[in-house]
Formats: C-alpha cells, structure tokens, sequence
C-alpha cells in the first residue's frame, strides 16, 4: 500500500514537521468499509485509524444486547490515540458509521514514535481527552434529553464529520445513535421529517434545515464543539 497523504486528516495536519516525519512512513490508506469491525471490546488495537473521509462509531455493548453509541471519530481527530500511549485492550468496539478512506497506523509504531517526542505524545493525549469529552456529554445526553434532540445532535455531528448533509444509516446504528430501540427509530426521524428539518427514507437521510436541526438539537452538540476546539484548536470541518 502506498503512504497516505497528510492533509486530509486534522491529527496529521497539525503535526509539526518534526513529529509527522516520525511516522510518515509508517501510514497507510486503508478503506472504511460501512458497518465493518475495526476492533472488538476486549481485544487488542492494533492499528489506529485517521479518517480522511467517513466516520467511525465508538459502541459500547450491553449485556442484554444493546448497543450504544458512546463517540464519533472523523476526518478531525483519531481513533486510538489512548491505545498509543498507554493500554491497547480496547475499552469499546469501534465500527464504521460512514464510509470513506483512513490512513492508518500500527499502534506499535505509533507508541515508538510517541516514546521519542512529547510533543507527539502531548498531541495524542489532546486527541483522547477530546473524545473522553464527547463521551461524558453523550452520556449526559442520553441520560436526560429527548429522542428527537438526540437524534438532531447526532445528525449534525455526523454532518460535520462526514462534510455531507446527505447521510446512509441503517436503523440499528440510528438506534445506537440515540440510545433507543429500534422501533423508535422511524418515528423519532419522522417527527424531523415533518418539522422539514430533513427527509428520511429507508436509511437515507439529507438535511434541509440545518438552522431548524440545530435548533432542535440539546446543548451537547455545541458543547462538545467548544470542547474540541478549546483542545485542539478551530476543526477545519468546512
């Protein structure tokens, strides 16, 4: 596989120089294929992943079976940057939200270099507490707020990261979106629908008020963007 490009990642174009040559030749382009496995909870990580295109679902499984999710990783941030600088059992399972390209490392290789250079080291850290802050709001979110102001804070937050306002979600990853059931999903998107703040077929979902989904939507959407860009600095999500 060839090396991937530095660009179209956010972690890897805020690397200085220094700190990105380090793993350069490392990175390989690897595919993100809808609704694959990228690690399992429990097991060991072996690569991380840094999307350029599409989205990575953070899933925490139930023991009755349900599966919630708990964070989204795109095209600003990485996913297994805990992994590097400290344990690599996965604490979660991660799949593929949205489709799209990633360049990806081995965790290996990315420990090596973080072991050699603070600011690397400092910048996976960063990348981590930004997601730890996700996951805390989400929790928060389910916890206390409506179905629809759940399902509107994670369409925006899929928009962003994925640059599209058209967006493929089976009904089982709608379900773990917002922490319901199923059954619910159709109705909860429906109430959107109606309001004309998207429309919803069979999975395919396009935005067409972006004022009037932001407006439905909880607070947690723009805390946990405040929270990103207090760590890591403005997201280049444009």
């Amino acid at each position: 596989m060839d090396p991937a490009p530095r660009s179209p990642n956010g972690f890897l174009s805020s690397l200085a120089a220094d700190d990105f040559e380090l793993i350069r030749q490392h990175l390989r382009t690897a595919d993100l294929v809808q609704e694959h496995v990228l690690v399992e909870f429990g097991d060991t990580l072996k690569r991380a992943y840094l999307p350029h295109k599409g989205v990575i679902s953070l899933v925490v499984k139930l023991a009755r079976g349900e599966n919630v999710q708990v964070a989204l990783v795109g095209r600003d941030s990485i996913f297994g940057s805990f992994s590097a600088i400290g344990d690599a059992t996965a604490l979660n399972s991660a799949v593929v939200l949205v489709p799209g390209v990633s360049s990806s490392i081995g965790i290996d290789r990315l420990r090596a270099a973080a072991a050699q250079s603070a600011t690397l080291r400092a910048m996976l850290m960063r990348h981590g507490m930004a997601i730890y802050a996700q996951i805390q709001q989400t929790a928060g979110c389910n916890a206390s707020h409506t179905v629809e102001s759940r399902l509107a804070r994670c369409l925006l937050h899929t928009r962003d990261l994925s640059g599209s306002d058209k967006i493929v979600l089976t009904q089982e990853s709608m379900a773990q979106m917002i922490g319901a059931r199923r059954n619910s999903v159709s109705l909860v998107a429906n109430t959107l629908q109606q309001a004309n703040f998207i429309r919803y077929s069979r999975g395919h979902i396009e935005i067409t008020d972006l004022e009037g989904l932001s407006n439905t939507s909880c607070e947690c959407y723009a805390t946990v963007k405040a929270q990103y860009e207090r760590l890591l600095g403005p997201r280049c999500l444009s």
